[in-house]
């Protein structure tokens, strides 16, 4: 099983909406049987909390599943359990590094590095825009599951 974790600062806005976005590709993609999806936070604002309400109606109009899904921290075993950690913008990379004592992992990488953007995430909790950031997760997304797949031969 192939295991990817997407991170943002409080875990309610981006890194949530990459996770149902992802899983409901990988469903579509018929490959939910090899590739596991999670979300985690590097702060610890909003622990057990469900994702914001801006994140809710935007994967709703895109009838994509939220069921079960809460806020939680990342922690330093993520590092052994995750293949693919994913940063929604370059504050988290730097976070996740040194959360996870990995300041140079190849597994560890900014989410949008992957697309033609090569930039940060912006996050719709202070701009307001949960359709520009479900437009770039969704292009994200996209990449990210044919780097996994070419890289792990799916």
């Amino acid at each position: 099983m192939i295991h990817v974790l997407f991170v943002c600062l409080g875990n309610i806005c981006r890194s949530p909406m990459a996770e149902a976005v992802m899983r409901d590709l990988v469903e579509k993609e018929r490959l939910a049987h090899k590739i596991a999806v999670d979300s985690a936070a590097t702060s610890s604002w909003h622990i057990g909390e469900p994702p914001h309400k801006g994140t809710q109606e935007k994967l709703k109009e895109y009838g994509i599943a939220i069921k079960g899904m809460q806020g939680r921290q990342l922690h330093k075993t993520d590092f052994e359990k995750f293949d693919y950690i994913i940063g929604m913008d370059e504050s988290n990379i730097r976070n996740i590094r040194a959360m996870l004592g990995s300041p140079d992992s190849p597994k560890i990488f900014r989410f949008l590095d992957l697309t033609i953007h090569r930039k940060d995430v912006p996050d719709p909790y202070y701009t307001g825009d949960f359709q520009e950031t479900y437009d770039l997760v969704l292009e994200g997304c996209y990449a990210l599951l044919e780097k996994i797949k070419g890289e792990q031969k799916l």
